[in-house]
């Protein structure tokens, strides 16, 4: 069983995902790193080849480790908006939904021009607020668990998780 962890940009998926995979000696694996690796940066591909090529990429991905065990995987913020990944996902993994509050999503990115839906954006706080307002009720489907984030260390959020997965 893999450990799928989800929610907003600046939530903490990936500084979680790898305090769980210290503790659980798992493999840590994040989406948006894998496609990074391969394809180069990901505003780069926003720019060029527009977000539907982008999202593909991360379906690509997912089919290739979703059916892998014992992974903790950090998905990208947009990832589980489509069904076809969630399903792969879920065969295999329990999805924990990392929740934030938008002031605490907006002190983690806010200064950080490199994310591609918050970057072109006149008013980054405005555009931040309404992908959180259409993402939360995905996540909140998707999510086998909803863990929060607000005033928590990754460590924190990381031992929450663990003691929820092994209940499982």
């Amino acid at each position: 069983m893999n450990i799928v962890l989800c929610g907003m940009m600046g939530v903490g998926k990936s500084s979680a995902g790898i305090e769980i995979a210290n503790l659980t000696g798992r493999r840590w694996v994040d989406t948006d790193t894998v496609i990074l690796t391969r394809h180069g940066r990901i505003s780069d591909l926003f720019e060029y080849y527009g977000e539907e090529h982008f999202r593909s990429l991360e379906t690509d991905v997912v089919r290739e480790i979703a059916d892998e065990d014992g992974l903790v995987i950090s998905t990208g913020g947009g990832l589980v908006l489509k069904q076809e990944n969630n399903a792969m996902l879920k065969n295999n993994g329990k999805i924990f939904f990392l929740r934030a509050s938008f002031r605490t999503l907006m002190e983690r990115v806010g200064a950080d021009e490199t994310r591609p839906l918050l970057k072109d954006s006149n008013n980054m706080s405005s555009k931040l607020e309404e992908l959180l307002n259409e993402r939360t009720p995905v996540y909140e489907h998707v999510a086998d668990f909803t863990v929060d984030t607000d005033g928590k260390t990754p460590i924190e959020v990381a031992r929450e998780i663990v003691a929820l997965a092994e209940q499982i």
